[in-house]
């Protein structure tokens, strides 16, 4: 099995809130997780967001691993068809807070912002 590809270049931004947030949920988890990110077919807009903590022990060689200071985002490669430059950042407001999805590739994207279509 070989080794999956780690980049150089960031395919997925994360802003440093965003960075901030998954760290601490992970550190909540106890476990060596990175992030895992990618698309589904659903939602109103055709397409939806995934994201989920998985363990590192999972990563394929058809993963892009993408390192930030020692924390590792997962997106698979049919994915980052899709998702090639989305930046992921996150709000603590207490209305529309939470992680927030600018993806350049969408074509339209839905009101609450968790799905999308091309």
């Amino acid at each position: 099995m070989t080794q999956a590809t780690e980049s150089q270049t960031r395919g997925i931004q994360l802003s440093e809130a965003a960075l901030r947030q998954v760290k601490s949920l992970r550190e909540k988890q106890n476990q060596d997780l990175c992030l895992r990110v990618g698309v589904r077919q659903g939602g109103c807009s055709g397409m939806s967001y995934i994201m989920d903590f998985e363990d590192v022990s999972k990563i394929t060689p058809h993963d892009e691993v993408f390192d930030y200071d020692g924390f590792k985002i997962l997106c698979d490669r049919k994915s980052l068809l899709y998702l090639y430059g989305l930046m992921l950042d996150y709000s603590d407001a207490m209305i529309g807070g939470g992680f927030q999805f600018t993806n350049p590739n969408a074509a339209q994207t839905c009101g609450c912002g968790k799905s999308f279509g091309v």
